[in-house]
């Protein structure tokens, strides 16, 4: 059996990594951006190998073997059947969101999103010219969210909510919806008339023996009202190769969003990315148990030196991502002022809750996508920072 090494500690610094860099002091541990500091599938990187060795770095043409890997792996992982016909390629799931908004709404549009929720959807939202509309999550005051679906159907009744962006599996709570939520909140949807934009990225990153379900597979109906945005960038922690596939079934709604991508400038992929989707779909499952296997145990690292150390906070089920949301409000701070603390005083980096909405309030989001070594690092970092508040 291969064996995968995730406890080598990288040297990120200098690399022009984004979440490595960005930093204002050197020493500043980063837990914030939601990439991994693992290296990704050896397959992906001798794919990429091959690729640089051609030495030509032209306009790219994605073939057919492209489609067929995408194909096969959601239909043998998640018995989702997706026709060669409904994908469209395009450079990320956040420019992937943004065309489909601008396709699919009209200036002035509401767009309800699921709040604490994923950042860029209030961007890409509000760049499209349409307006925010919260269905705030169900907390339960013990680390576990559930939809709230009288209020969903409320804002959904609103006319003027034509789109709802879903996150599933959701980021930043860790939920992976159940086939029956998704089937009430797609009925809901479509008695009001409102389209899902699905967001599947998180959906290779799902602890067992919970299983990801493709929003498009829960029924005919939620297929034919959705557009679902897939990517292995979160599994394989290759963000920086830029690519993503969106898929609907809708021929009239496709048309749509090409001619959006076409307007967004993000018609086009880099050679990489093709070439790097190929290899993961093709060869990356081992490496991606193995990974899953590995995040899991980080996670168990996590809730014990909580529950030993800083008892009073609560860690929310982490049941997919590696991102785990932490309700940090009985210390009675803002999450703006203890991202800072934590950053200027302990030298570690969170995200605070309210990058997520107002439902994020005095929560923090710890990426613990790394090597056990910089796992506890970090977090004696933030029971140090923690306990000089």
């Amino acid at each position: 059996m291969e064996h995968f090494d995730f406890d080598t500690v990288p040297d990120r610094r200098g690399t022009g990594s984004y979440k490595w860099d960005s930093a204002d002091a050197p020493d500043v541990l980063p837990m914030w951006v939601a990439d991994m500091d693992f290296r990704t599938a050896p397959c992906v990187i001798k794919a990429l190998e091959r690729r640089v060795e051609q030495g030509i770095f032209g306009y790219t043409y994605v073939p057919e073997d492209y489609y067929s890997a995408v194909i096969d792996w959601f239909d043998r992982r998640h018995s989702w059947k997706i026709e060669r016909s409904s994908i469209l390629y395009t450079s990320g799931v956040v420019p992937a969101v943004s065309a489909i908004i601008k396709a699919l709404a009209s200036p002035g549009d509401k767009v309800i999103v699921q709040t604490p929720v994923y950042n860029c959807f209030f961007s890409s939202i509000r760049n499209n010219g349409c307006e925010v509309l919260e269905n705030p999550l169900i907390y339960d005051g013990a680390g576990r969210y559930s939809m709230d679906f009288e209020d969903l159907e409320r804002k959904a009744s609103d006319p003027r909510a034509t789109l709802l962006v879903l996150c599933n599996p959701h980021n930043p709570a860790g939920r992976v919806w159940t086939r029956d939520e998704l089937l009430r909140l797609g009925d809901i949807c479509l008695r009001h008339g409102v389209v899902v934009i699905s967001d599947e990225i998180h959906c290779e990153l799902v602890y067992e023996p919970l299983q990801y379900t493709p929003f498009a597979t829960v029924s005919p109906e939620c297929e034919a009202n959705s557009v679902s945005c897939i990517s292995p960038s979160k599994a394989f922690n290759t963000a920086g190769l830029q690519i993503a596939n969106i898929v609907s079934t809708s021929a009239e709604r496709r048309a749509a969003i090409d001619r959006a991508i076409n307007i967004n400038e993000v018609c086009d992929v880099n050679p990489f990315g093709v070439a790097g989707t190929i290899a993961a779909y093709r060869e990356g499952e081992p490496w991606l148990k193995a990974l899953l296997a590995y995040l899991s145990d980080n996670y168990r690292v996590v809730r014990d030196f909580f529950a030993t150390e800083l008892p009073a906070l609560t860690v929310c089920p982490l049941e997919a991502t590696y991102l785990v949301w932490v309700d940090c409000r009985p210390l009675g701070v803002s999450s703006e002022v203890l991202e800072e603390h934590l950053r200027r005083e302990a030298g570690v980096w969170l995200n605070a809750g309210t990058h997520y909405g107002a439902a994020g309030e005095g929560f923090m989001r710890i990426n613990i996508a790394c090597p056990r070594k910089t796992l506890l690092e970090g977090l004696h970092r933030i029971s140090r920072g923690i306990k000089t508040l």
